[in-house]
């Protein structure tokens, strides 16, 4: 939850406004704080105009005074941010600003106050975005790294592999990029090497005092598609009986670099997982190619091939 005064009031704001009776203690529990914060909070609201009445007793507590009308909607910073993710990791990606639901959130985040919205803000205005579903980072990580690809600031990251490394390293953080359900950051490092990191495994971020520097023409999610198909351990190069034209609509950019050569095309990558290279990429592309260069992918290929002549044999 966002931590900051404003966003706290209005939480318990919501709160009252939810359960009217609702004693400081409740509210305490609730927003994670003592009684004398939750107090000051009612403070907050009254300052602003909004009579909060309290009743003592045992069966006492607070509720909003008669004929007040609230806004329909109080959003704290956190829901907020997860309402631009929601939105920016459905299947359809991020929508056109002048569309129904550009417009909306648009006319939502306004709506905020500036220290609850901004980090959303933020976000909205960021992150690029390919298309996705679940599973999500976590909403500060996510915050922290929006917040500094929007001031132009590096930042220190503590990193999880898949394979369960740990380490700790200093980005020049470019954009944070949504991509078929996976969330990352597209960077530079210190060697200047371009690096792209899973946010669901990045631990903790820092925010440095040092300006990052992103390129003017900057297409991140182009630039992050090419830089997954590159770097991996096994090599890769499938040589397609088509021209590049007709083949380049069917490829993925993490499946490597197509270049025409004649009347056909090269397909050169990488991979990590020849399997899923050909059975969910290679086996989708519908002209005749030959596996030039790889063993691991030509006898997956091969396996792929032998079980589905078993399939239709049966």
């Amino acid at each position: 939850m966002d931590s900051s005064p404003t966003a706290r009031a209005l939480r318990t704001l919501d709160l009252i406004h939810q359960r009217p009776g609702i004693r400081a203690a409740d509210l305490a529990d609730r927003l994670g704080v003592s009684e004398r914060a939750v107090r000051r909070y009612v403070g907050t609201l009254r300052d602003a105009g909004i009579p909060v009445t309290a009743t003592t007793g045992p069966y006492g507590g607070y509720q909003i005074g008669r004929g007040v009308r609230l806004p329909p909607v109080v959003f704290s910073g956190a829901e907020a941010l997860a309402t631009v993710m929601a939105v920016l990791d459905s299947p359809a990606g991020a929508p056109d600003p002048d569309s129904l639901a550009g417009s909306g959130v648009a006319k939502l985040l306004r709506a905020l106050p500036e220290s609850v919205g901004r980090p959303a803000t933020q976000f909205w205005q960021h992150v690029a975005s390919a298309g996705a579903r679940t599973p999500r980072p976590d909403l500060s990580v996510t915050s922290a790294l929006v917040e500094a690809v929007a001031a132009g600031r590096c930042v220190r990251i503590s990193y999880r592999s898949a394979a369960g490394h740990e380490w700790t390293s200093e980005v020049d953080p470019w954009a944070v990029v949504v991509r078929y359900g996976l969330w990352y950051l597209l960077c530079r490092t210190g060697s200047g090497e371009l690096r792209t990191y899973r946010l669901d495994r990045i631990g903790s971020v820092d925010l440095l005092s040092t300006a990052s520097e992103v390129p003017a023409d900057l297409d991140a999610a182009a630039v992050l598609e090419r830089s997954l198909g590159e770097g991996w351990g096994l090599t890769t190069r499938v040589r397609f009986h088509a021209s590049a034209e007709r083949v380049r609509p069917w490829l993925r950019a993490p499946m490597g670099r197509l270049e025409p050569d004649g009347d056909e095309c090269v397909l050169t990558g990488t991979t990590s997982n020849p399997e899923m290279y050909a059975g969910e990429w290679l086996a989708q592309v519908p002209f005749p190619f030959v596996v030039e260069e790889g063993p691991e992918l030509r006898a997956a290929v091969r396996e792929l091939a032998a079980r589905l002549t078993a399939a239709s044999e049966t």
